[in-house]
């Protein structure tokens, strides 16, 4: 299984949509549109799952094409990275 990271997508696209663009490429296994957490509007990107060869298609075939008149960005989604802690912000201290 591979997840795609589709990117720019027009705000007003629903999921639907976005399955619909990548299901003539192969089995869509599932699609997450990302909404913001505090506002639960669209946030213009999600997450396409797919078999390998058809993810590799579709990211080929699709990747700069228009949807809602913008350009997708279209890759294999990467591992998020966490967090780094650090000190914090703050007011500078006194030494």
């Amino acid at each position: 299984m591979t997840s795609i990271y589709v990117g720019n997508l027009p705000f007003t696209a629903s999921e639907e949509e976005v399955r619909a663009k990548f299901e003539s490429f192969g089995t869509v296994n599932s699609v997450k549109l990302i909404a913001d957490r505090e506002t639960g509007r669209p946030r213009g990107f999600a997450f396409v799952e797919m078999d390998q060869s058809a993810a590799q298609k579709a990211i080929q075939e699709l990747n700069g094409q228009d949807m809602g008149g913008r350009p997708l960005r279209v890759n294999e989604a990467q591992e998020r990275q966490p967090r780094q802690g650090g000190a914090g912000g703050g007011r500078g201290g006194r030494w």
